[in-house]
């Protein structure tokens, strides 16, 4: 009699089943930062005492940066945990090396754009950059176009984003 032979059909493939958790990963870690901004932009709108005017600004943006460096030290991790996973595949280790190096490209340029927004004359300020847009926060409640035209130059000099990918936005406490 003949050995018959049964085939049988697996699930995912391992690369599949990789990218998959590499998506969740980043799904989580965006889920995270999202998370942390609106519970912390929730505790700075509630009425505390012990944080008055100048305090909830100093809160405000020292707060948002600590999250903006949780966020990114946890995404960090997780590339890193791809990179040097020797179950990756060489495809998703290119990929997260990438990645990897554009999140590293993003914070230098949001520090240098910071700092020259603050060298002209800004008390504070908080850049973030996507994909899609720049976003720019400044500790001012009111800005006048003169003031969004200098922030305008720096991030056309500093970067590649359009002048209609630039969003200024002014921080009233």
């Amino acid at each position: 009699m003949a050995e018959q032979t049964v085939k049988v059909k697996k699930g995912l493939s391992a690369n599949a089943k990789k990218v998959i958790v590499l998506c969740s990963m980043v799904a989580l870690l965006v889920l995270t930062g999202v998370l942390n901004f609106v519970l912390n932009g929730d505790l700075l709108s509630r009425d505390d005492p012990t944080t008055v005017g100048g305090d909830a600004v100093t809160t405000f943006f020292s707060d948002y940066r600590t999250n903006r460096e949780t966020a990114r030290a946890e995404e960090m991790s997780y590339l890193d945990a791809i990179i040097s996973s020797e179950d990756s595949s060489a495809e998703a280790k290119t990929t997260a090396e990438e990645m990897k190096q554009e999140l590293l490209g993003n914070i230098e340029a949001e520090l240098v754009i910071e700092s020259l927004i603050k060298a002209k004359g800004f008390e504070d300020a908080i850049v973030t950059m996507s994909t899609e847009n720049i976003n720019i926060i400044v500790d001012q409640p009111e800005l006048e176009a003169a003031q969004v035209s200098q922030i305008l130059g720096i991030i056309l000099e500093e970067t590649d984003y359009a002048a209609t990918q630039v969003v200024v936005v002014p921080y009233e406490a």
